[in-house]
């Protein structure tokens, strides 16, 4: 049985802004690794010079954690 309920402006933001940290993030890390992938040069110029894999990390962690977050908040709206 599927659900009619939209889906919450707060579901849709969340969703985008863990879609763009886990991937900016991503191709950061492997920017930095591989050194021939740029995807979302925007990113880094949200981690300091020096910390660049922390900075990438920390993207990737923040973006799973805002995710799941508004999953949760989701979840909790429909019951």
């Amino acid at each position: 049985m599927t659900s009619t309920n939209p889906k919450s402006p707060l579901a849709a933001v969340t969703g985008l802004l863990s879609f763009v940290l886990v991937l900016g993030g991503g191709s950061g890390l492997l920017h930095e690794w591989l050194g021939w992938i740029h995807f979302m040069g925007f990113v880094r110029f949200l981690v300091p010079d020096g910390y660049e894999i922390f900075g990438y990390v920390v993207m990737v962690v923040l973006g799973v954690a805002v995710g799941a977050g508004g999953d949760s908040l989701t979840r909790r709206a429909r019951t």
